[in-house]
């Protein structure tokens, strides 16, 4: 635990280095980092470095520099999911141990429309090296999250039985997310609504292997100009590190702050103190997405 004080709270940032900081990264290491410090708690930066074939070159430098500019630094030695490989296989061995995880050989084009998995094709080679899955039972997971209220999903027709092994013989995100969060022992998930529809299966594998279920916080998405989403895969410009006040602003007006608050405000240690005094998360609007201000 960390020594910022008594509370349990742990949230975390936890990024992907296939690209350089965008406006919408900023805004969910700041909206994380914010729940943290007003609970008095612990924030941790974890790189999910497992999607090798995406990821660029200096990319985790770059973003764990990017934070430091903005004053977010981590409260616990960073960690590095391409080093925890063996965390995950004993996830996956008590899977496998339990016949809730199995083998699964099927290619894209035998699963059919839509990717769901329900059962193996017939047709399916036996030669070809197997992704592992696991077996989703015909129910509805409900969860509440904490800006988004009651969520609910049907895992069998929204997602079928979902691979926690790839078949390149790596963990897949929704088995290592989950492992992380209960090794790391973090209370609270903050992160983009991008991902909220990954919740329900987390809460399922958390169920599975016996791990403790943190509460979630999905943030809205933030769009550009043209309605897209912010992201990597979609060019958004990366923030500039070297001049860190005009994105921290946008950043806190999109989470609910008056940015004439921040006039006069010359470092980022200064916005981040005073943001810490006022952020409130009822001035965040319970929506999938939203435009972005533009940055001054």
């Amino acid at each position: 635990m960390s020594s910022r004080g008594d509370s349990a709270y742990r949230g975390r940032f936890a990024p992907s280095p296939t690209g350089d900081m965008h406006l919408g990264s900023l805004i969910a290491a700041l909206g994380s980092w914010l729940r943290a410090r007003t609970a008095g708690g612990t924030w941790i930066i974890r790189m999910e470095d497992l999607d090798r074939p995406r990821e660029v070159p200096g990319a985790a430098v770059r973003i764990i520099e990017a934070l430091a500019a903005f004053g977010l630094h981590s409260d616990e030695p960073i960690e590095y999911q391409s080093t925890r490989t063996p965390l995950y296989a004993a996830a996956l061995a008590r899977l496998q141990a339990s016949g809730i995880g199995f083998a699964c050989r099927c290619s894209r084009n035998e699963i059919g429309a839509g990717g769901i998995h329900r059962r193996c094709a017939e047709a399916a080679d036996a030669a070809r090296a197997p992704a592992w899955r696991v077996r989703v039972p015909e129910r509805t997971q409900h969860f509440n999250d904490i800006l988004q209220g009651p969520q609910s999903q049907d895992l069998a027709a929204a997602v079928g039985d979902f691979v926690v092994w790839r078949v390149e013989d790596w963990p897949a995100y929704q088995l290592a997310v989950v492992v992380d969060d209960a090794a790391q022992s973090i209370t609270e998930v903050v992160r983009g609504a991008d991902l909220l529809d990954s919740t329900a299966r987390q809460i399922y594998l958390q169920e599975l292997l016996g791990l403790p279920t943190p509460a979630y916080l999905h943030l809205p998405l933030a769009l550009d100009a043209e309605g897209h989403k912010l992201s990597k895969q979609h060019a958004a410009l990366p923030v500039n590190p070297q001049q860190p006040l005009p994105a921290m602003r946008a950043a806190l007006d999109f989470l609910g702050f008056d940015s004439a608050l921040f006039d006069g405000l010359e470092s980022p240690q200064a916005l981040l103190a005073l943001a810490c005094c006022g952020f409130d998360l009822s001035r965040i609007a319970p929506r999938p997405a939203g435009r972005l201000p533009a940055l001054h």
